[in-house]
């Protein structure tokens, strides 16, 4: 019998590493150790060595909070992303520009209609649509009013 625990899961965290652990090959084990898929949707370095990444994570959930337990361990801070987009369906003028950057495949012309479909659950929410879109229609919404 299936449990919630087995079910396959899709999260974006955001990760912040201090100095000390940002040279650590920490999101490898991930994948290595814990089984589960990544995909780095954005990430950044400072000067002094300080990092922040955001990641959209997959796999069951019992390999997720080990995971996630073990790179607290390692002292990286470990967040929901605190983001979602959204479209203004009335406002889309199904062009089809966001297909081309759309990393999650979330937005697709469907060949059919020629219109862009767009499914929020396989949403990563990395905000490429958002920087392209002619008419403004995809927005990032921010939750509990912050990034």
């Amino acid at each position: 019998m299936e449990t919630p625990h087995d079910k396959k899961l899709r999260k974006v965290v955001y990760l912040t590493f201090p100095p000390e652990s940002s040279n650590k090959p920490v999101v490898c084990d991930l994948a290595r150790v814990y089984g589960l898929g990544f995909s780095i949707l954005k990430a950044q370095i400072t000067p002094r060595h300080e990092g922040q990444m955001t990641m959209e994570i997959t796999g069951d959930a019992a390999s997720y909070d080990a995971g996630m337990a073990y790179l607290k361990e390692q002292g990286i801070g470990v967040a929901p992303a605190a983001q979602r987009i959204s479209r203004d369906e009335a406002g889309c003028i199904h062009c089809g520009m966001c297909t081309a950057l759309c990393p999650t495949r979330a937005l697709a012309l469907n060949i059919g209609t020629r219109l862009v479909e767009f499914d929020d659950e396989a949403c990563s929410a990395c905000g490429m649509c958002t920087k392209v879109c002619p008419v403004a229609a995809m927005e990032i919404l921010l939750e509990n009013g912050a990034m």
